[in-house]
């Protein structure tokens, strides 16, 4: 089985998805990519992974003219999810051979290494932008907001510190997260208390573990030995996640809950993690008919203007799973961001 959709469905696709993030959306946290935030962040992160797989040459002037008009704002913020713009740094570096790009990268890095909070297990402790500290919680989303730019920087560098790091919190993040009972995971882990505070099985948390582990694994190399456990977790967490999709090829908000509203920047971070999964000989083959059958719903959620429909709201931690089918869609960097790296990985295999 192939997506339905042709190579050139799937090309034009992403370029309308990609051509919506650029527009003047100011104002709208969800879509203002001129601020330091991990919602930009996901979403230059996108685009870098659109102009490095489709070759779209205009992206990069943009990366470009985007980190000079934001890096000012990123001394105000120093917490975990801020972390995630700068993932693009060591990338725009090698292209451009700015040197604000590498010191920057390194600084942040140390802080990282070396400052950043953490657990008492010695997982990084989620932290964001709005004034809200979850003390002692571990979240799902840091692997893709954090660790992946720690691999990255590994990678630039050859400094094995920052390999053995991403390493660590990868085995920390599974373990930690994966329900043993049905294999995926859940949204978060509160190291005080000991539990999963609501138990959620969210969807998009497990679709920032899927995505992120084999962009991750791809940058390591020879710099530090990923345990045959912690890939035995994710391969399991993998083949659980399929077990979830639904008949019209999305994920539900949350996973085990079929009769919530099902969710698109999630179902897109899962499918695209199968995508990159296989290349990468993480998963058989035959695995792809999930990615495929979710591309060829995915899709039909992009309106005409680009636009990502059905991408749900922030999501903090909620009091109760129910509580997580009361969160609103409207549109969204990560909504785009992740359709567009789904998309983006597809542009040359779709038939």
């Amino acid at each position: 089985m192939q997506t339905k959709l042709s190579s050139e469905t799937v090309k034009q696709t992403a370029d309308r998805v990609y051509r919506y993030m650029l527009q003047d959306h100011s104002g709208s946290w969800g879509m203002d990519l001129n601020h330091w935030d991990w919602v930009p962040g996901v979403g230059v992160i996108a685009m870098l992974s659109y102009y490095e797989l489709t070759g779209e040459a205009e992206a990069l002037p943009e990366l470009i003219r985007w980190s000079q008009n934001n890096l000012h704002l990123a001394e105000q913020v120093k917490v975990i999810n801020a972390m995630a713009p700068y993932t693009v740094f060591p990338a725009l570096y090698e292209h451009t051979h700015y040197p604000v790009y590498l010191e920057t990268a390194k600084r942040i890095g140390q802080w990282m290494l070396t400052e950043a909070p953490r657990t008492r297990e010695g997982a990084f402790e989620h932290t964001v932008t709005e004034n809200v500290k979850f003390p002692e919680q571990v979240w799902a989303d840091t692997i893709f907001m954090a660790v992946m730019f720690l691999a990255r920087l590994s990678r630039l560098t050859g400094d094995a510190a920052y390999a053995k790091e991403a390493v660590r919190q990868l085995e920390l993040h599974l373990s930690l997260l994966q329900d043993k009972e049905t294999g995926v995971l859940f949204h978060g882990w509160n190291s005080e208390a000991r539990n999963h505070l609501s138990a959620a099985r969210w969807t998009r948390a497990n679709g920032w573990i899927a995505v992120a582990v084999p962009m991750i694994l791809e940058e390591l190399e020879d710099l530090a030995a990923v345990p045959k456990e912690t890939l035995e977790r994710y391969q399991l967490l993998m083949r659980s996640l399929i077990r979830f999709q639904q008949s019209d090829g999305l994920w539900a908000t949350v996973l085990d809950r079929p009769d919530f509203y099902t969710e698109t920047s999630g179902s897109a971070g899962i499918a695209c993690g199968i995508v990159k999964a296989v290349r990468q000989g993480l998963l058989e083959a035959s695995c792809l008919n999930a990615a495929y059958l979710a591309a060829d719903a995915i899709i039909l959620k992009v309106a005409p203007s680009g636009e990502v429909t059905g991408a749900s709201g922030g999501t903090p931690i909620m009091p109760t799973i129910e509580a997580y089918n009361d969160i609103p869609c409207y549109p969204t960097l990560y909504g785009q961001g992740l359709v567009l790296m789904l998309l983006s990985e597809l542009s040359d295999i779709s038939s």
